[in-house]
């Protein structure tokens, strides 16, 4: 099993930026790929970013030039560093991880609030 725990959100005001972290633990050996999603209230879950093992990036086009995802192999940890935050991005951001064996583990989220 692998097991994810986010960290970093907070309150922040438009244009002002953050950096999420998201430490893994388990069976890290089988995960092929990690991500970020989010969720606003009243919304459904939408893709973010992801990033495979091969470093091969993909971001939704509402975020795409402000956030970055990256990882650090050595501590476990994907980061998701957010530039020029609008109001339009809060919601619950939630790591997830893709094993080899096609089986999909989320964190628990972590909220992010952007005020006007």
């Amino acid at each position: 099993q692998v097991q994810l725990v986010e960290s970093g959100g907070g309150l922040v005001q438009a244009g002002e930026s953050l950096r999420l972290s998201c430490a893994a633990s388990g069976t890290i050996f089988d995960i092929s790929a990690v991500g970020w999603a989010r969720q606003a209230p009243g919304k459904q879950r939408e893709f973010v970013a992801g990033l495979t093992s091969g470093d091969s990036a993909n971001y939704a086009d509402s975020v795409k030039g402000r956030f970055t995802i990256s990882r650090d192999n050595a501590k476990n940890t994907v980061y998701l560093h957010m530039n020029s935050l609008k109001p339009e991005d809060t919601a619950v951001y939630y790591c997830n991880a893709l094993s080899r064996s096609s089986l999909r583990y989320w964190g628990r989220g972590t909220q992010v609030t952007v005020s006007s």
